[in-house]
C-alpha cells in the first residue's frame, strides 16, 4: 500500500519481509526540486543521507539514488529489524512519512507425535501436531487421506514468537490401516509446509466361506459338497478351523486345512457349518447353512446363492430359487401325465384291433354251408359240421 506525506510530494510503501530474506525500503518524490532525500531506522538513525551511508550496517546497500528516488535493500532481515523506517524531504517546510516493516518467521520445526505407534480397530489416539517459533501465530489443519479433519489448537508465546500445538481425536478402524494423518501449516511465511505419520491398525480377522461345489447349484442327495474358508486380518489368522453348530461333525465329512468336503451327501448332513479363525486381536466366524434336497428327477438350473452378514458370513444351501423347483416340479408331472394318455391310446387300438379280427372270422364261419343249405337248420348244422361235411356232400358231374 503506498503512502503520501502531508506535502502529498513523497510517496512509499510498507513492507512485509519473511525473516533471512531482503527487504527494499523506497523513498519516492513525485515533483522533484532537487531537494535532499533522506532515510531513517526506527531509532532515527541515519541510514542514507543522499546517496551517503553514516550508519555501519553492512547490511543496507544503496540500489537506486536520484532526484525522485531514494531506493535501499536491507539483506538478511531479523525480527529486531521490524519497525517504522521514516522517509525525510529537506523543503521548505520538510515533508516526512514512515514505512512499516513487518517481519514474517515461519514454523522452525513441525512434528507429529502419535500417542500410540499401533492401535487397535475402534481404539481412540491422540496425536498431536506442533508448529514451532513462528510469527505470527500459525494455524494447524489435518487430514486423514483427503478428508479434512478437526482438531483442538492451543497457543504459546515466547517474546515474539508463538508456538501452537493441536490436537487431534481420532477413532481408528481397518480401513485406516496404511492411511496417512497430515498436519498441514496455513502460515504467511511459507507455503505446502506440511508432516505426516501412517497409521497402523491391527484388526480381527474377517471370514467367509465360499461353496466350490456344487457351483451356484442346489446341494443334492448323492452328489458331493466343497466348501472354502477364506480368513483375512492384521496379523494374519493364526488358526483356522471347522465345526457344526449344535451337533458333532459327521464322520464322512473331510476337513483339510479350510476347506470342507463331503462325498455324498445325505439328509443326515443338513444342518450349519461354521468356520473360525482367529489372530492374537480376537476371533471371528461365518457360517453355512446345508439343506439337502432329494436326487435331480431332471436337470436344475443354478440355484444356490450366498447371503452375508456382518461380522459373520452365513450361507445358505437352501437358498435357491423356488419357483424354479416348482418348474421342475411341474415339467414332471407333465411327462407323467403324456405317458399314461399314450399307453391308454395304445391299448384302445390294439383293443380295437383284436375285436374287428375275431367279429369278421364269426361272419365267415357262420356263412359256411348256407350256399347248400335248403333251410336255416341245415345250414347251421353245415356251418357246424366245417370242411368235412362241405366235402362230404360235394357232387361229381360226369
Amino acid at each position: 500500500m503506498a503512502y503520501t506525506g502531508d506535502g502529498q510530494n513523497l510517496v512509499t510503501e510498507d513492507v512485509t519481509v519473511v525473516e533471512g530474506e531482503v527487504a527494499t525500503i523506497s523513498c519516492r518524490v513525485k515533483n522533484s526540486d532537487d531537494s535532499v532525500i533522506q532515510l531513517l531506522n526506527p531509532n532515527r538513525q541515519t541510514i542514507y543521507f543522499k546517496d551517503f551511508r553514516p550508519l555501519k550496517d553492512s547490511r543496507f546497500q544503496l540500489v537506486n539514488f536520484s532526484n525522485s528516488e531514494l531506493r535501499v535493500s536491507l539483506t538478511n532481515v531479523s525480527v529486531s529489524d521490524e519497525g517504522r523506517y521514516f522517509c525525510q524531504l529537506y523543503t521548505d517546510p520538510p515533508q516526512e512519512i514512515f514505512t512499516t516493516m513487518t517481519v514474517l518467521v515461519p514454523p522452525r520445526n513441525l512434528v507429529i507425535d502419535i500417542q500410540k505407534d499401533i492401535a487397535t480397530e475402534g481404539e481412540e489416539i491422540e496425536l498431536n501436531c506442533t508448529a514451532m517459533a513462528s510469527r505470527p501465530a500459525t494455524t494447524i489443519r489435518w487430514f486423514k487421506g483427503t478428508k479434512e479433519l478437526t482438531g483442538k489448537s492451543e497457543v504459546e508465546q515466547w517474546s515474539d514468537m508463538f508456538t501452537v500445538t493441536s490436537q487431534l481425536l481420532l477413532t481408528v478402524g481397518r480401513e485406516d490401516d496404511g492411511v496417512p494423518v497430515i498436519c498441514l501449516v496455513d502460515h504467511p511465511a511459507v507455503k505446502d509446509l506440511q508432516t505426516q505419520r501412517y497409521l497402523e491398525v491391527i484388526y480381527k480377522p474377517q471370514v467367509r466361506v465360499l461353496q466350490n461345489y456344487p457351483l451356484q447349484g442346489l446341494t443334492r442327495e448323492g452328489e458331493p459338497l466343497e466348501l472354502t474358508c477364506t480368513a483375512f486380518g492384521k496379523p494374519q489368522p493364526t488358526e483356522v478351523k471347522w465345526l457344526r453348530v449344535d451337533d458333532e461333525m459327521p464322520q464322512h465329512v473331510v476337513v483339510s486345512g479350510s476347506n470342507l468336503l463331503i462325498n455324498n451327501l445325505n439328509k443326515t448332513d443338513n444342518g450349519t457349518y461354521r468356520c473360525e479363525a482367529s489372530n492374537a486381536v480376537g476371533k471371528s466366524s461365518a457360517d453355512y447353512m446345508l439343506f439337502v434336497y432329494d436326487p435331480p428327477t431332471t436337470i436344475p438350473p443354478p440355484t444356490t446363492t450366498t447371503t452375508t452378514t456382518t461380522p459373520t458370513t452365513i450361507t445358505d444351501s437352501r437358498a435357491g430359487d423356488e419357483g424354479s423347483i416348482r418348474a421342475v416340479d411341474h415339467a414332471v408331472i407333465g411327462g407323467v401325465v403324456a405317458v399314461v394318455v399314450f399307453a391308454m391310446l395304445c391299448l384302445l387300438i390294439i383293443l380295437g384291433r383284436y375285436f374287428a379280427r375275431h367279429k369278421g372270422t364269426y361272419f365267415t364261419h357262420e356263412a359256411k354251408g348256407a350256399d347248400d343249405a335248403a333251410d336255416a337248420d341245415t345250414a347251421i348244422i353245415n356251418a357246424e359240421g366245417g370242411q368235412n361235411n362241405s366235402e362230404e356232400k360235394k357232387e361229381y358231374f360226369i
